[in-house]
């Protein structure tokens, strides 16, 4: 009884962090994760040490509960049976399809919570948004000896991302250890992960004859910015179709081929009213989609690509999605996978507060600052991990999506919402030139103010 009315009162005085701790468990149920790992591990085994563990510690410094792997297992040590060593060992040891089968996992188990709060936006009518980017990991300390003699920075590896922005989820992660390979030799397990009515926005680096024919071949659909070293067999006339807010659209018919089959495709080129940073007066973009579906439509959705964009400035700005410590590969990239894991949840955690502050009229149009929620989450952690026992949690990890769907709009109504409000600045003034005292080192503020 008194865990209930303590549990109550975390839930009314700090929801945000009630709510990341429930979908976290939710999501990464110790059964389901032992069991994921069990059929996707090849050379790495369980024996002391689960995996379900390690993805909780991990976890723990990806949201900045903890600085380090080291403070992390410090924490957790009554539930890690083995050295920090060993620790070590298992990290730089996960292989990549473990790290990709876990992100998946996490998207699959939340993809029902989100439809349960009723806040998933559809962008094309009757199709299933999917874009895609690639994602280079920061360099690391050099803690390993092969790169104590190095200058340059060392790279750990990189990722290929696939997004579901209706859901704000990300569904697919393909890693690789090779830091300078190219993205578009990655393509593969992408297309393999194509269903039937998927529509992929991409930027031109993934505009490949094998890319879009892989896709056509699913049958899923493509909306990609054309390469300027796309090979196209013949162009038809083109049409004015209107405009959209950066420019004029027209739209030809284009032939593409490959081993003998064809494929042909629309092409349709804006004509911008203002150059690119990288001076483009014109953006063409490649589509299969029907007729049916106009060419504004069709550069509206490329347009709004920059949604993975924001995924990762949002995941680098608020989580420790890139772990500097961990030199080794395998570590590195399995960093970044639970990262995106812990973005899944922040994802639900947000559409639920969404979908709460839509039914309270007076803060409806309130925008909301994600670092406020994320704070608010990170702040909280250490108190509910001492006050609450772990059983206290362990129902929401068999919990039906539906039910935890109401929890969570439940929790979310009793946010402060001032506390959560983004601050909006004006545009910024132009920077004054610097002409006084250009000849000395340093100048005594509190002179100047005297002045």
């Amino acid at each position: 009884m008194l865990m209930a009315d303590l549990f109550d009162r975390f839930a009314k005085k700090a929801p945000v962090a009630v709510m990341t701790r429930a979908s976290l468990e939710y999501a990464l149920d110790h059964a389901s994760v032992d069991a994921l790992f069990s059929k996707h591990a090849g050379r790495q085994y369980e024996r002391k040490l689960l995996f379900s563990t390690m993805v909780d510690l991990t976890a723990l410094v990806v949201c900045g509960a903890h600085p380090s792997v080291h403070a992390a297992y410090r924490a957790m040590r009554e539930q890690v049976p083995v050295s920090l060593t060993a620790v070590y060992d298992k990290l730089g040891g996960v292989e990549m399809q473990t790290t990709e089968a876990l992100v998946a996992h996490s998207a699959a188990r939340l993809r029902p919570v989100v439809e349960g709060l009723g806040t998933s936006e559809q962008w094309l009518a009757g199709y299933r948004i999917r874009v895609l980017d690639g994602n280079h990991l920061a360099a690391t300390e050099r803690r390993l000896q092969v790169l104590w003699a190095c200058a340059a920075g060392p790279l750990p590896g990189q990722s290929l991302v696939v997004l579901e922005p209706e859901a704000g989820l990300v569904v697919q992660m393909v890693g690789c250890e090779d830091g300078h390979a190219q993205e578009r030799s990655l393509l593969e397990p992408v297309i393999a992960g194509a269903e039937p009515g998927d529509v992929y926005i991409a930027d031109r680096n993934f505009c490949t004859l094998g890319f879009l024919f892989g896709l056509a071949n699913r049958p899923a659909h493509f909306i990609i910015r054309q390469h300027a070293n796309l090979p196209v067999e013949s162009c038809g006339t083109q049409h004015r179709r209107g405009r959209t807010d950066t420019g004029a659209v027209f739209e030809q018919s284009i032939t593409l081929r490959k081993d003998g089959a064809e494929l042909r495709a629309r092409r349709i080129v804006i004509r911008l009213d203002t150059p690119t940073r990288d001076g483009d007066t014109e953006m063409a973009i490649l589509t299969e989609l029907p007729a049916s579906i106009d060419a504004a439509t069709i550069a509206d959705l490329y347009r709004r690509r920059w949604t993975i964009e924001t995924l990762f400035a949002r995941v680098e700005r608020n989580l420790q999605s890139e772990i500097a410590a961990l030199g080794y590969p395998k570590a590195a990239l399995f960093g970044f996978g639970v990262s995106l894991v812990a973005a899944n949840v922040f994802a639900v955690v947000r559409a639920a507060m969404d979908a709460a502050k839509r039914a309270d009229q007076r803060v409806a149009d309130m925008p909301l600052s994600d670092f406020a929620i994320v704070n608010a989450a990170r702040s909280a952690h250490d108190g509910i991990d001492i006050v609450l026992d772990d059983e206290v949690w362990a129902p929401f990890q068999t919990m039906a999506p539906r039910s935890l769907a109401k929890r969570l709009l439940a929790w979310a109504a009793h946010s402060d919402w001032q506390r959560f409000r983004k601050a909006v600045r004006g545009p910024k003034k132009p920077t004054a030139k610097r002409t006084r005292f250009k000849h000395k080192s340093h100048v005594s503020t509190a002179r100047l103010l005297a002045e």
